[in-house]
């Protein structure tokens, strides 16, 4: 795996990743009510870019208050943008977009994909829940699937953006569980796989261990469980 980025797990849907450039970017911030996400991860001074899949509060989370405390670039999909807009996220961080659309930045670029689910925020509507392809410079390429079930596109997901690394959900209830997560990355066929999305809260019992056992039963995908706060690209 490319030592040009580096990629922290940050529990539930969260991720940390920083650019070949150094770029600290990101992905659903939800961190300061995360039962999962270590003391020292709850409230970062840097961040240049916020990335977000859909306005459920467990993955908007901390959103607005890190982009006003940071700077950071805030990238969702259009209808949830407008939304925070409206409870004090400014225009000049705001980036709306649309599936099958890419925003490119100086040494990455982000292409939202479909996600299936559902998606509001402090019960208004933001719009329909995404993924997103991240493509880094160096050609890592990391899908996070965002909170979905299986689709058939993730195939063609898989054969256009070819990626390193997908992020699935498996925790079940709301999301996929395992059966269905280790079929989405059969689909996909990436070399790599993280559970996400799991043992947050006492619904999610999707297990990791079932997951990594299923992927690598029936794929050449490897599965990665990553340990909370660590880098996980070495």
């Amino acid at each position: 795996m490319s030592k040009s980025i580096k990629a922290f797990w940050l529990g539930h849907s969260t991720f940390r990743f920083v650019s070949p450039d150094g770029h600290i970017i990101y992905v659903d911030p939800f961190l300061t009510d995360n039962p999962k996400t270590p003391d020292n991860e709850k409230n970062p001074d840097k961040i240049d870019f916020i990335l977000l899949t859909h306005g459920h509060e467990d993955h908007v989370g901390d959103t607005l208050d890190l982009a006003k405390k940071t700077g950071a670039k805030v990238v969702g999909i259009l209808e949830l943008i407008t939304v925070l807009q409206k409870n004090g996220l400014k225009e000049d961080q705001s980036i709306g977009m649309n599936k099958g659309g890419t925003v490119y930045f100086d040494d990455f670029k982000v292409t939202m994909t479909s996600a299936n689910h559902s998606s509001s925020w402090g019960g208004v509507y933001t719009g329909e829940p995404a993924g997103l392809m991240i493509r880094f410079n160096n050609g890592y390429t990391v899908y996070h699937a965002g909170d979905t079930n299986i689709m058939y596109d993730m195939k063609i997901y898989g054969e256009i953006y070819k990626p390193d690394l997908v992020c699935l959900p498996i925790g079940d209830h709301f999301t996929m569980d395992p059966i269905e997560a280790a079929y989405a990355a059969k689909l996909v066929n990436a070399k790599f796989a993280v559970p996400i999305h799991y043992g947050t809260w006492p619904p999610l019992i999707g297990s990791p261990e079932e997951f990594k056992k299923l992927v690598e039963d029936q794929t050449n995908t490897k599965v990665l469980i990553p340990k909370i706060g660590k880098n996980f690209i070495d």
